[in-house]
């Protein structure tokens, strides 16, 4: 098969073509040319989009899909389609299936049932037994398999000395260590962030300290043991400030930001809609603005959509009782290049997340493997239930306005345009 794209303007730092608009031909999956103009062949498939803009493709490092066990709320075929009309060529898929991925033959299930897509799957498995906390799982015989980190989706290590072995035993075969930063302890119940609107409210508050206490402890454990910690999915202020001062001292640590965090506050949990019902919660107007600095400034590396379906039996419920989650795949772009210019934050989709997790960025260059995502950056829309691609409806953005849109994405030898 052969591609012709057709003025698009590459956004590739690593690319000499950044910012200039070129034609792209791509022939079996390789790009083969980069032209001021290429000429059409019959047997061309020509791409001819509006404000065409293309980057090396998106890479979503948080991504919950609901087989096996939960299909009702998303299968794996039907979520990998849906990341790729939305713009990801790859995903890392969270291990909080049922039955937890917390085994080899696991990590093997969901690989096998990914193979063919355009978008690629990579695991993420769990770092203890069922992920209860209480015994590390076998990290070295599912890194062997495919996994590519190991981590319990939204549930911290209680367990300090359960994290302390952890870090250094995957040491022995490079392997990357997520810890979710809350403690339990002060959290307790709360399901929105402790302040003004919690009281306001009437709704059981969780405090920035739950997460930054915890924040604190691991960076503890980390300089201690050394290795290589992922933080997901940090909310505030004093977070983003910790792990800069823990990158200033070389420590090995990373951290990533969801898209709705990025953007949205706690000021929307005045309608009590459940769809705004996330962990972590939405934080304050001053904690998204330090998030958005750590983009900037670069102490955030990665930018998730933290894509989480829940079906509406377990959503549509009153808000202290609706399970924690939003889909994102549709809405995330949009909204992050609403409040962001495109070039303070590709690389959070790109560059930067596939270096923390081991994977190979494909530069926009000639005779390279084609991994790329297209995209409309000056489309503005309202978001509505009808951009919901997703099986479950559960989205945080829903009647928002967003600024940007996917196409789709070239990548495995499959252009999937949305």
């Amino acid at each position: 098969m052969t591609t012709l794209l057709k003025s698009a303007t590459i956004i590739d730092t690593s690319s000499p073509y950044h910012n200039q608009q070129k034609d792209i031909l791509i022939h079996n999956g390789i790009i083969q040319e980069i032209a001021d103009s290429i000429n059409s062949n019959d047997d061309y498939n020509v791409v001819n989009l509006e404000n065409l803009h293309v980057s090396c493709g998106w890479f979503d490092t948080s991504v919950s899909l609901g087989e096996p066990g939960f299909e009702e709320r998303e299968t794996i075929k039907k979520g990998l389609e849906v990341a790729a009309k939305s713009g990801f060529t790859t995903v890392a898929v969270n291990p909080n299936s049922n039955p937890i991925i917390d085994n080899k033959a696991s990590v093997e299930f969901l690989l096998n049932q990914a193979n063919g897509f355009a978008t690629n799957l990579h695991p993420i498995a769990a770092l203890t037994q069922k992920s209860k906390g209480l015994e590390m799982a076998e990290l070295y015989d599912m890194q062997q398999s495919g996994a590519i980190a190991f981590g319990d989706y939204n549930k911290p290590v209680e367990n300090d000395n359960l994290l302390k072995i952890a870090l250094l035993y995957a040491q022995n075969f490079d392997g990357l260590v997520l810890s979710f930063p809350k403690n339990n302890s002060i959290a307790g119940e709360g399901i929105a962030n402790e302040g003004v609107n919690s009281t306001k409210l009437g709704l059981k508050g969780n405090p920035a300290l739950a997460e930054e206490i915890q924040i604190a402890r691991d960076l503890f454990l980390l300089e201690y043991t050394g290795g290589r910690l992922h933080i997901p999915t940090i909310t505030t202020r004093k977070s983003v400030n910790l792990i800069n001062e823990a990158k200033k001292k070389g420590l090995n640590v990373t951290c990533s930001v969801t898209a709705h965090h990025l953007t949205l506050s706690d000021d929307e949990l005045h309608g009590f809609d459940s769809n705004f019902k996330v962990n972590p919660p939405l934080r304050t107007n001053s904690d998204v603005k330090s998030l958005q600095e750590g983009i900037k400034s670069g102490v955030i590396d990665i930018i998730t959509s933290d894509h989480n379906p829940i079906d509406i039996e377990h959503k549509k419920l009153e808000f202290s009782e609706a399970k924690d989650g939003t889909i994102g795949f549709e809405s995330a772009f949009g909204a992050i290049n609403s409040v962001l210019e495109l070039n303070d934050f590709i690389e959070n989709l790109t560059s930067k997340p596939k270096s923390v997790f081991g994977l190979e960025n494909y530069s926009i260059i000639e005779n390279n493997k084609a991994d790329i995502t297209l995209f409309n950056p000056e489309n503005s829309y309202v978001f509505t239930k009808k951009d919901i691609l997703s099986t479950s409806k559960n989205s945080a953005f829903l009647d928002k306005k967003l600024k940007g849109k996917a196409y789709g994405i070239y990548a495995n030898n499959q252009l999937i345009l949305n």
